[in-house]
């Protein structure tokens, strides 16, 4: 049961005085403008009350409070177009009493969070709400809910000190039977409005200008923003939806971080704020970071006992050098915040301002994460307090938080009381799971813990991770020992099944079938003959060869000889071919007659396999014994270099048993199986396709160019081949996924299983694989196969099958877990593992490592580095260069390229994330996003396109296709400049060539100034030109390049709505900042423009409207409110 408490003879009347706002009042009412429902800015403290409660008392105590602070009696709204505070001489005070006595601990939290949940109307409600849970006649929870433009914590604390002295004077009267009003038992002080005076004096004096000159300078440069790694992406508009979790440090890590406090010569709240800073940089592996702590801004005590909207968000910016010891650190910290006090009184709205910063309304301004100490002072004993322990409350904290939504990305809040602290993690739920919060809370403990333990300890050296979770990172994760034949070559695997199925066709093209028995026996031949030219172990041999069954018969030829085969794809340019075959120095090369012509002229002694065959058909048909071990070279493989020269990888042949073996039980291939044979011979997945396929009985059918004319035709020929399994990479996948389902076809009912690889996997695409397997009797199993090929074809793999049902809304795809005998680590630059969820560079360990990099042991040793998680000396790790990153379930999550990300104007972004987002468009079909740089510093972002129909209009693709990003980015990540291509160009082994990029368009500016035409935009230019005090805009000016702020966008607002008789919102004008984007927005939206301006009569008559149309809202989603209340 609910009951309202209310004094009949004070309700709310017409406002007295109207005053200006201070700089971070006029901040909020910006905010409260973009956002009026949001709860971000509401503030609360709960205090439990062990003590009988006289409710008529406390009232009279609560209306004396509301005399004593006229802010509690004040309402916001605008005057001549600027936002200013009315001050009522009296307000209806609403003390809502509710019978709590039945209800569970977690049931009364859940009903005070939904009394902090409900939104203030500044325009008319009071910024002060109080309510009382009585739990019992002796137990009580006091909640009070402020809005942050009337308050702080620190009025809290006055609040409630003066609460306490007022209520025991008000018993004292009640108990003498006093009549009349006795005299204040407390002392008057000062208003807000004469802060918001005395701080427009100090602004406009020396001092002013000398804390601007202070802020300039350690604002200087590019300022970085932090990249907090997110469960989610971020909306494009910045939300306020949040949530607490708290965290309770126990007494003895306390009392450890007091002792560092009085040794250092430093406070509690500088210790915690450098670890905080440490654990950001191991989270977001950036060095200098920017952070939001609020000073309390009450310099002096003239300003101390009043209520009112103080304190003062500053941007503390730190350094955190990984070689510099914790207290080294905390000296530097400790540094920054002693001048920061110094020059805290400079208005944090005012810095955002005059520093001209370009606008982003997906993230706060400057900082994106928050540091607050709060010390609960009026839990302090008070003077004469046996009188007030007879007469008074007995309250002690009962902390749930102070504040429900979400200001920032994450908000962090030191509550001090009686000795205890407590950690409050305010968190944005569009960002971030609750899940992950909550082990970042732990890795905070943990950091705390070590540096307690060993202050001088290096920052790099300082541990994020649990025991616990390290174990599982780096063991529970990494347990895949599992058995294969670590004995055995690659051939000999072959062998095996020649012995179990000799009849069986093992490799078929359109023209004929070789049973395993024939192949094996045409490999033997040309072992033989090899042998007989000197090749062993590790010889190399090269091999150029159409794909044919002969393609298959000299790779086993060459690997029963003992040798390595070295692939050399015919199609490549003679100069790469000319390359690779003297890099690599082979003495041999196997290759056709009518290929003679286009190879390169080498030292190498060529073997035509079909001229030459009558010399090779000579020799033995069994097979060949050989020293070849376990532990010699299979093949190399030349992958694309970044200097732009390819390298060999060397392959052993323990490496690609594990990984057949492996494959075999994943991909679960039987004698019946018919596998595709896609990729080119000169890469890695050829080795993907032929060895598992041939080790298990299975047929190898040897696809064709004419196949790849179309996706229907590639789709066709699977089907009346019958093919029941293909390795398919990434590109040639999602094209036909595109072709498919534009033209409602399905994947062949015999395709069992489809292994993806190459490259990251678009969700957008497997949205489309759905629909091409949506109806088959038993769809295809679909599995993303990741792995370098300095790890042997894979090493992780991920069951995608239903993947896109379950996570609709997924950014990335998930690489998924090792496979028997590979290990991973996602690692920072230190090496030490990161944390679930937090992004580092993917590292590869296990069987399937390389030798290294063919003649090249410095390359070698940068790239494969002793593994240091493994007790085995020589065990070794491969540095991937990709940026990965563990999530909850074990299973990786791949990011994109170390070196594809990148930064503009201090953002910094991924742009494989643009380029997932373009690739949903409707009219795309494939999207590359680069950076170019037109001069030094000068950067912009380009997008390639390759689109589904025809370009009717490039213009009209550019505006809609960056319309539509805009909905879903940022603006800083939305591409400058759009190149339209008929494809995009490959490299040789099918993945996207960016070096091979044309270059973009210059930009060229026009000097001449483009002016509105239409009748909406000569308004909303005319409404613009009027506020900014200007004599022309431009069609594509920028509203805030101009000189625009957020005051007198709101201005702007207000003249633009009543203009256009419609409601248009603060984000919408952020989202279109010119002339041009708004006119077009406001057109399509179907807004009619008035003939003329209206007169200011009919301008204040629509405001009215509008006002009572948002108010009646607001009084509908009340009552709602208030009927769910039990």
């Amino acid at each position: 049961m609910t009951a309202s408490f209310k004094n009949p003879e004070i309700a709310a009347h017409k406002a007295k005085y109207f005053y200006p706002l201070s700089y971070g009042q006029q901040a909020l009412w910006f905010l409260y403008q973009m956002a009026p429902e949001s709860v971000a800015y509401n503030i609360f403290i709960t205090v439990r009350i062990r003590s009988a409660l006289d409710i008529p008392t406390l009232c009279r105590a609560w209306e004396k409070i509301f005399d004593r602070h006229p802010i509690l009696r004040t309402t916001y709204t605008t005057h001549q177009g600027k936002p200013v505070q009315l001050l009522h001489e009296q307000q209806e005070i609403d003390i809502q009493v509710t019978d709590a006595s039945s209800w569970s601990e977690d049931y009364l939290r859940e009903q005070i969070f939904a009394e902090t949940d409900s939104p203030f109307n500044l325009e008319r409600d009071s910024v002060l709400r109080v309510n009382l849970f009585t739990r019992s006649a002796q137990e009580h929870i006091l909640l009070l809910t402020m809005h942050h433009i009337a308050g702080d914590m620190w009025s809290f604390d006055l609040l409630l000190n003066e609460l306490q002295v007022l209520y025991a004077s008000e018993t004292q009267k009640a108990s003498q039977e006093q009549t009349g009003v006795a005299s204040d038992s407390l002392p008057k002080n000062k208003v807000y409005p004469e802060f918001v005076r005395w701080q427009s004096e100090m602004l406009s004096g020396s001092r002013g200008e000398e804390l601007w000159e202070y802020w300039q300078k350690q604002l200087a440069g590019e300022l970085p923003i932090l990249n907090l790694p997110t469960d989610r992406s971020r909306p494009t508009v910045q939300t306020y939806r949040g949530a607490t979790h708290i965290l309770k440090l126990d007494e003895q890590l306390i009392q450890g971080l007091r002792e560092l406090a009085l040794t250092s010569g430093t406070s509690l709240y500088r210790i915690l704020l450098a670890a905080f800073y440490v654990q950001l940089c191991h989270y977001t592996n950036q060095e200098d970071i920017l952070v939001g702590s609020p000073m309390a801004g009450r310099w002096g005590g003239e300003f101390k006992e009043i209520l009112g909207y103080f304190v003062n968000p500053v941007v503390l910016r730190a350094s955190v050098s990984g070689n510099l010891t914790f207290k080294e650190f905390l000296a530097r910290v400790s540094s920054k915040v002693k001048e920061a006090q110094e020059h805290q009184d400079y208005p944090f709205p005012l810095l955002v301002e005059r520093l001209q910063l370009q606008r982003d309304i997906s993230r706060s301004p400057l900082f994106q994460v928050g540091f607050t100490w709060q010390k609960q002072r009026w839990c302090k004993p008070l003077k004469n307090s046996s009188h007030f322990q007879e007469q008074g409350l007995q309250m002690e904290p009962y902390l749930l938080g102070h504040q429900r939504g979400a200001a920032f990305d994450l908000d962090v809040m030191v509550m001090e009381a009686q000795g205890l602290l407590q950690v409050c993690w305010q968190y944005n739920t569009d960002l971030f799971d609750a899940a992950s919060i909550s082990r970042m809370t732990q890795h905070f403990q943990t950091l705390l813990e070590a540096i307690v333990a060993n202050p001088e300890q290096l920052l790099s050296e300082l541990p994020l991770l649990t025991e616990a979770e390290r174990h599982q990172l780096t063991r529970q994760w990494n347990n895949t020992q599992t058995d294969y034949p670590n004995n055995k070559c690659i051939h000999q695997l072959f062998e095996e099944q020649v012995q179990r199925t000799p009849d069986a066709i093992a490799v078929e093209d359109g023209s004929q079938q070789l049973t395993y028995n024939q192949l094996n026996r045409r490999a033997n031949q040309i072992a033989h003959y090899l042998q007989t030219l000197g090749v062993g172990p590790e010889v190399l041999v090269g091999i150029c060869v159409e794909r044919s069954p002969l393609m298959v018969i000299g790779l086993l030829g060459i690997l029963k000889a003992g040798g390595a085969y070295l692939p050399l794809d015919p199609n490549y340019p003679s100069d790469r071919l000319a390359y690779m075959l003297s890099d690599s120095q082979v003495k041999v090369l196997l290759t056709q007659k009518k290929l003679a012509s286009s190879l390169p002229v080498s030292a190498a002694r060529v073997i035509y396999l079909d001229s030459d065959w009558p010399n090779i058909d000579a020799h033995s048909e069994e097979n060949p014994l050989t020293e070849v071990k376990a532990s010699n070279l299979a093949y190399v493989i030349y992958t694309s270099g970044s200097t732009g020269k390819p390298k060999g990888v060397m392959i052993e042949h323990r490496s690609i048993v594990n990984f057949t073996s492996e494959a075999t039980a994943i991909y679960n291939i039987t004698q019946s199986d018919r596998v595709l044979q896609f990729a080119s011979i000169a890469f890695d997945g050829a080795a993907i396709e032929i060895f598992p396929c041939l080790s298990a009985g299975a047929t190898l059918v040897l696809r064709t160019d004419e196949m790849l004319v179309s996706g229907s035709r590639f789709v066709q020929r699977c089907r009346e081949w019958g093919i029941t399994m293909m390795d398919w990479p990434t590109s040639h996948w999602h094209q036909v996924m595109v072709e498919l389902a534009a033209a409602e076809e399905t994947l062949p009912e015999s395709l069992r299983v489809v292994s993806v690889g190459g490259e990251a996997i678009l969700p957008e695409t497997l949205k489309l694989w759905q629909r091409c397997v949506k109806g088959l009797t038993n769809p295809s199993q679909l599995l993303n196969g990741y792995g370098p090929t300095e790890t042997t074809a894979v090493a992780t793999y991920y069951d995608l099958s239903e993947f896109i049902v379950k996570n609709p809304a997924a950014s990335y795809v998930p690489i998924g877990t090792p496979i028997g005998n590979v290990t991973t680590y996602v690692l920072n630059r230190h090496l030490q593992p990161v944390p679930i969820g937090v992004p580092g560079e993917l590292h590869i360990g296990g069987e399937g490592l390389a030798r290294g990099y063919l003649g090249r042991p410095e390359a070698t040793a940068e790239k494969f580095i002793p593994n240091p998680f493994s007790n085995e000396p020589s065990a070794r790790l491969y540095k991937t260069g990709d940026l990965a990153r563990y999530l909850s379930d074990g299973s990786i999550e791949f990011l994109g390229r170390i070196d594809n990300q990148v930064k503009i104007r201090g953002f910094r972004i991924e742009l494989g994330e643009i380029e997932a987002i373009l690739s949903q468009h409707r009219e795309v079909n494939q999207a590359v996003v680069v950076v170019h740089e037109d001069q030094p510093g000068n950067k912009r972002l380009v997008a390639y396109i390759v689109l589904r129909g025809a370009l009717n209009s490039k213009e009209d693709l550019s505006h809609k296709t960056k319309t539509y990003l805009r909905q879903k980015l940022p603006e800083y990540m939305v591409p400058a400049t759009l190149m339209v291509l008929s494809d995009l160009p490959l490299t040789f082994n099918g993945k996207v060539d960016r070096r091979a990029l044309p270059p973009p368009a210059p930009v060229v500016r026009s000097l001449a100034l483009e002016m509105p035409k239409t009748k909406v935009e000569k308004l909303i230019a005319d409404v613009w030109r009027k506020i900014l005090l200007l004599e022309k805009v431009g069609l594509d000016d920028n509203f805030f390049d101009l000189g625009g702020t957020s005051l007198l966008l709101v201005q702007v607002r207000e003249e633009l709505r009543t203009t256009f008789y419609k409601e248009l919102s603060i984000v919408d004008m952020f989202q279109h900042p010119t002339v041009r984007a708004l006119g077009q927005y406001l057109s399509s939206r179907e807004f009619p423009a008035p003939d003329a301006p209206k007169s200011e009569a009919e301008r204040a008559e629509l405001r009215g409207n509008s006002q009572g149309s948002m108010n009646q809202r607001r009084n509908i989603r009340q009552q709602y409110r208030s009927q769910k209340k039990p």
